[in-house]
């Protein structure tokens, strides 16, 4: 199944992590929205995320979840192509702080990554998006 996701994800305290060609990133206490897709296999890019199980890091999100300090608490997902993507991180940057250049090097989106004001406002939004 190809399809688009959104990771509600928890930072347990404010933390630096090295985020591959991005370099060190300060990423503050508190809660984060990222946005992706998979063309094919959408159910084994959310559970490796979900999971941590991964042979190496390739996306800028797995730097981010390698942290001791960062979990994902639940993923939205549902089929849809690359493009609503883009679509939802345009939306989330009105909502959400982005952390520049995160996630998005193959689109002309400004992140993919947002600091977010808490959980329940999340899952508003993306039962309002249908995700």
């Amino acid at each position: 199944m190809k399809g688009v996701y959104v990771l509600a994800i928890i930072v347990s305290k404010d933390i630096e992590v090295r985020v591959g060609a991005l370099g060190k990133i300060d990423f503050k206490e508190g809660w984060y929205a990222y946005v992706g897709s998979a063309q094919k296999g959408l159910e084994n890019r959310v559970k490796r995320h979900l999971t941590g199980i991964r042979q190496r890091n390739f996306w800028h999100v797995d730097y981010l979840l390698d942290n001791d300090f960062v979990e994902v608490v639940t993923a939205f997902y549902k089929a849809a192509d690359k493009s609503v993507e883009c679509e939802i991180a345009d939306k989330l940057k009105k909502k959400g702080v982005p952390m520049a250049g995160f996630g998005c090097s193959d689109c002309t989106c400004e992140s993919h990554l947002f600091k977010i004001d808490d959980y329940d406002f999340l899952r508003d939004f993306m039962s309002e998006i249908q995700l």
